[in-house]
């Protein structure tokens, strides 16, 4: 079996590290990922300028590395199409620092590289560990190492991948569950330079539209229990399709 591992979070990330490590031995590992942090790119990809790739140098048994001047989904395209000799069996993206829930895997570097694997028809995971600070990476990389053989004994549909959130501390279980409804308030600070240039700084509260609903990814997470949730990359409408057929459009007959 072949795992392609990336990340958002860079090539020396804590969580990439400790995931390399928990998959060495079980299969052929390639790991591919940004040079510094790339978090909140989403699905962007490199195409006005050159990308640039090095060797990463890591010394464990059956496994490759490399580093790319990119997004995590340039990392993805790149293995596929260009570093790996074949393609690869399994993606795992992660682990992040951070969780990756609701709406926010809109914004994700992490998950969209699962994302680009799943386009590829490559099986794929994104894990997270739902914390910024004191980062215990053990509970994660346990799941994630059980999830990959319990996949692969088993068939996600065509186009989904499996978004994973482990809360910090011991989890109390594992929920299946919805993405939550998450908007930012006060998400764009104005400040002032010393040279008295107005710069804005984009951040923002999370605010939780679903109320900590147990069956979503965040009050899942919040309630202390590991997240995983079916994420579909085909974003269309189905139950308003038909209904928007009976408008009267422009050009319309």
């Amino acid at each position: 079996m072949r795992i392609l591992l990336t990340n958002d979070d860079g090539i020396f990330a804590d969580g990439l590290t400790v995931l390399r490590r928990a998959f060495e031995g079980l299969a052929e590992i390639y790991v591919i990922a940004p040079d510094r942090e790339r978090s909140a790119t989403g699905h962007s990809i490199t195409v006005h300028r050159p990308l640039r790739v090095r060797g990463a140098g890591f010394k464990g048994k059956g496994v490759r590395g490399w580093v790319v001047d990119g997004t995590p989904a340039d990392c993805v395209k790149l293995g596929i199409e260009a570093l790996l000799p074949e393609k690869p069996d399994f993606l795992v993206a992660g682990i992040n620092l951070g969780p990756n829930v609701g709406t926010d895997v809109l914004y994700s570097g992490t998950v969209s590289a699962a994302v680009e694997g799943v386009i590829n028809g490559i099986p794929s995971i994104a894990v997270s560990l739902a914390t910024h600070r004191e980062a215990d990476f053990s509970s994660a990389v346990r799941f994630a190492r059980t999830l990959v053989q319990e996949v692969g004994q088993r068939t996600v549909p065509p186009g989904t991948l499996l978004n994973i959130n482990v809360p910090p501390g011991e989890p109390k279980g594992v929920k299946v569950t919805r993405l939550g409804n998450i908007r930012y308030a006060n998400m764009v600070e104005c400040r002032t330079d010393p040279r008295g240039k107005v710069y804005y700084w984009m951040g923002g509260e999370a605010l939780d539209l679903d109320g900590n609903d147990p069956d979503t990814d965040v009050g899942a997470v919040k309630d202390g229990y590991i997240s995983v949730t079916p994420v579909q990359i085909d974003l269309t409408n189905h139950v308003f399709i038909n209904e928007l057929k009976e408008w009267t459009l422009p050009w319309s007959r």
